[in-house]
């Protein structure tokens, strides 16, 4: 790797901008697209953009965690803790991941929530990279298209409370007709525990019972995410009429 300062006096065909433009981004390592949002380069040694970015991943990966866990919530100060980022290169940087984030997580109200994929889509703005756990719901009606999403409660960095009263008091003020439910996990492990299994059997129970369906919950985290009623029995036991 060639540490010249510019971006142009790399040859043409190592260049980050023309490798895009020739491959498509799939193609380019995390270092290139950050150099890309640089532009230029520096920091310790004259690095090039692509040198800059490698370093600033190196330097995120001090924290024991993979970078780009890290980049989903860096502050503008930490970035700038970073020989050779300023304010307009960190800047740039966080807009790009919240940009990420946003076109990652949109959902138009009125869409169809036909799958797990879509439901975490939907919620992902809400619960996906939180550090704290928060329980939210997504509303639907009675062809699963979306009303709207709500964060019921939010809890620790481990644990988050919900009751079944909360839920369904929040999913009937609403006007939805059927509902599905999801909480994060902020370590990223995206295996349910026993209070998120007893939680969901009560409320099943209580769907049952109020004659709103519950077709999922869901568990996030770490973008990944988890559907219970795909690993679970629980909704042979309380069958919910969907």
């Amino acid at each position: 790797m060639k540490y010249c300062l510019r971006i142009a006096d790399m040859p043409e065909t190592e260049r980050p901008r023309e490798r895009l433009m020739a491959h498509g981004p799939k193609i380019l390592a995390t270092a290139e697209l950050i150099a890309i949002l640089l532009g230029t380069g520096q920091g310790p040694g004259k690095l090039s953009a692509v040198g800059l970015g490698q370093y600033i991943l190196s330097e995120l990966s001090k924290h024991q965690r993979d970078p780009l866990t890290v980049l989903r919530e860096v502050t503008p100060a930490e970035l700038m803790q970073i020989q050779g980022i300023g304010p307009a290169k960190a800047t740039t940087i966080l807009a790009a991941i919240e940009l990420g984030k946003r076109a990652f997580q949109s959902r138009p109200e009125g869409a169809t929530i036909d799958s797990p994929i879509a439901a975490a889509a939907a919620l992902s703005q809400n619960l996906m990279w939180q550090t704290q756990e928060h329980f939210g719901v997504l509303l639907l009606d009675t062809k699963n298209r979306l009303l709207g999403t709500k964060v019921i409660t939010i809890g620790t960095a481990t644990e988050t409370l919900a009751s079944p009263r909360e839920i369904f008091r929040e999913v009937i003020r609403q006007g939805a007709t059927r509902v599905i439910v999801a909480h994060n996990h902020p370590s990223g492990n995206i295996e349910p525990s026993q209070e998120d299994i007893e939680l969901t059997r009560q409320l099943l129970a209580g769907a049952q019972f109020l004659g709103i369906p519950l077709l999922d919950h869901l568990i996030l985290g770490n973008g990944n995410h988890q559907s219970l009623r795909e690993i679970t029995t629980l909704w042979d036991e309380y069958p919910q009429g969907d």
